[in-house]
């Protein structure tokens, strides 16, 4: 089965849209975990719009499956990784006036960056993933620079319409294929939500998927556990059924 990792943000730019003490992120991720998270991401940004050092310690002392931190390959940003340990850092493109991260992370433009970044974080024993578009060139480097996962952003796919979808589809079978062969785990993510995840999950190769937005979104109305539990349930009604031996 696929894991979901939830990604909490968004309850954090909530409280910080009053510099206020709630909602509690940790009480956030405390209620996805019973609701069947596997893990649980946030991302530390260098303008710190929503997440916030202490929230990465904080998690780190009280997340109880699998903590990853998405991250730019900012030299302060990975001394803060390399103090907190989380179990695994996602290495993202970001852009200050961004609304949300826009792409894929281009590994071969900032091959520097990101090969130090990945040796420095590896060298402590964090599990690194890299962000990355669909693209043979990106998912080659990835492999070279010596990730151990890469998370292929599904925008492309969630914004896509019409005949575009089937297309979008393909380019992520073929990635995932193209990754698999070379050692590397994937991941997916970016603007799934409880109806576009039904195809994501039947694609052989994917092990986890990260959603944030539309999880909080829904767990405005039910609630974090319910929400993340509704989306578990999706995505186990729709991965395929292991074929039977004998």
């Amino acid at each position: 089965m696929i894991r979901l990792g939830v990604n909490i943000d968004h309850v954090a730019t909530l409280r910080q849209a009053r510099r206020a003490h709630e909602p509690d992120t940790v009480a956030a991720a405390v209620l996805a975990t019973l609701g069947g998270a596997d893990g649980i991401t946030i991302h530390l940004r260098e303008d710190r719009r929503h997440i916030q050092d202490r929230d990465v310690f904080r998690l780190r002392e009280t997340v109880t499956t699998r903590l990853n931190l998405e991250m730019a390959a900012y030299d302060e940003i990975v001394e803060i990784a390399l103090k907190a340990r989380p179990d695994e850092v996602t290495l993202v493109p970001e852009k200050r006036q961004e609304l949300t991260t826009e792409g894929g992370l281009d590994v071969v433009a900032n091959a520097a960056s990101v090969r130090g970044a990945v040796e420095r974080l590896k060298g402590a024993g964090v599990h690194v993933s890299l962000f990355i578009d669909p693209d043979p060139a990106q998912i080659d480097a990835s492999a070279q620079f010596g990730a151990d996962a890469i998370e292929f952003q599904t925008a492309s796919y969630s914004e896509a319409k019409g005949a575009a979808v089937e297309a979008e589809l393909e380019k992520l079978r073929t990635a995932t294929a193209r990754a698999v062969g070379l050692g590397l785990h994937v991941h997916m993510g970016h603007g799934l939500n409880y109806w576009n995840v039904q195809p994501i999950v039947r694609i052989a190769g994917v092990e986890e998927l990260n959603i944030g937005h539309s999880i909080v979104s829904r767990a405005v109305l039910v609630g974090m556990e319910r929400a993340v539990r509704e989306m578990k349930q999706v995505m186990q009604e729709h991965y395929p059924n292991p074929r039977k031996s004998g």
